[in-house]
């Protein structure tokens, strides 16, 4: 009788003996690596953005999720080596800002999922196949901000009376900003504008960049974003008001700053949206079975101060439309 009572109890003593053992067993903590082209200061709140959104998923940086920050500091020739770096630390994630970026990445690894958070022409880079089907192990958010070209100029075309020269500021040294801006010049010919292209390579180019406009009477800038002048926002807007030019900007972030106009999505809702996509791999989830978003909710935001300052009146029916102005 004992002895069947012990044969009894065997299972149930090594069921409780093995998950005991399970218990006591360390979690792994996730380890995600981000990668961004920026500067630490100038990505500070996307950077914030991410961690809320993380979050609000129940992940906490330095208790349950690890992120290993990597930063080029506008130097785009150092991506490849700072993604070879977060391929060698063995992260599960890789999350980056641009294309650029999820470029680096890609190269440097085709096994990491690695998630884009404000691509431009992923599909054109071929970084993916297609938006819907992905492919590979490359997904994650678009900005469309080549699409919105045309709604750009179109609002700077309403704002500044008789416009009929825009300069467009870029960065000559990124080859995705160089696509961006022959859309762009086709969006101009539409509107029956002439575009002046402002292509810079360095901070040292900014003034000089700024005296051609001027010299050259463009009535109006346009501004398109990546590390360069996302970097340097605060020097654009102040060229832009020692020029008295109206401004249009992808993101409301150099409004804030002091520019006159922003349309886009909201930049900070992308990096805490991507969050979701780091929630849905870490769960099992593949990148090429997850489509890349196009955001659906645009931000117009206007800043009044900045027009009285350049001395340029908005028409009310612009003001109507906007969904921030900044008095």
């Amino acid at each position: 009788m004992i002895r069947r009572i012990v044969v009894c109890l065997l299972p149930t003593v090594l069921l409780l003996t093995l998950s005991s053992a399970a218990a006591q067993q360390p979690t792994k903590v996730p380890r995600i690596g981000y990668l961004s082209a920026l500067s630490q200061p100038a990505d500070s709140y996307r950077r914030e953005a991410f961690r809320q959104g993380l979050r609000d998923l129940g992940y906490v940086e330095g208790k349950n999720i690890t992120i290993e920050y990597r930063y080029a500091e506008g130097k785009l020739d150092l991506l490849p080596d700072l993604a070879a770096q977060l391929v060698r630390l063995k992260v599960d994630i890789i999350v980056t800002q641009s294309t650029l970026d999820a470029y680096a990445a890609r190269q440097s690894t085709s096994t990491i999922p690695i998630l884009m958070t404000a691509s431009g022409d992923a599909v054109g880079t071929g970084i993916v196949a297609s938006l819907a089907r992905p492919g590979g192990n490359v997904t994650g958010l678009t900005s469309l901000s080549r699409e919105l070209s045309g709604k750009r100029l179109e609002l700077l075309k309403e704002a500044v009376r008789g416009l009929s020269r825009v300069a467009v500021l870029w960065n000559a040294a990124d080859p995705d900003k160089a696509r961006d801006v022959e859309e762009t010049q086709v969006q101009a010919r539409t509107l029956g504008l002439e575009l002046q292209s402002l292509g810079i390579r360095d901070p040292n180019d900014f003034e000089g960049a700024f005296q051609n406009a001027v010299r050259k009477r463009a009535g109006a800038l346009l501004t398109l974003a990546d590390s360069l002048t996302i970097n340097h926002q605060s020097l654009i807007v102040y060229l832009a008001a020692k020029s008295r030019l109206p401004t249009m900007h992808e993101q409301r972030e150099f409004v804030e700053a002091g520019g006159l106009m922003a349309y886009g999505p909201s930049v900070l809702g992308l990096f805490r949206h991507v969050a979701t996509y780091v929630d849905k791999i870490l769960k099992g989830r593949k990148p090429a079975d997850l489509p890349v978003e196009q955001p659906m909710k645009f931000e117009f935001v206007i800043n009044l101060k900045t027009a009285k300052q350049i001395g340029l009146t908005i028409p009310p029916n612009l003001l109507v439309r906007a969904d921030r102005v900044i008095r």
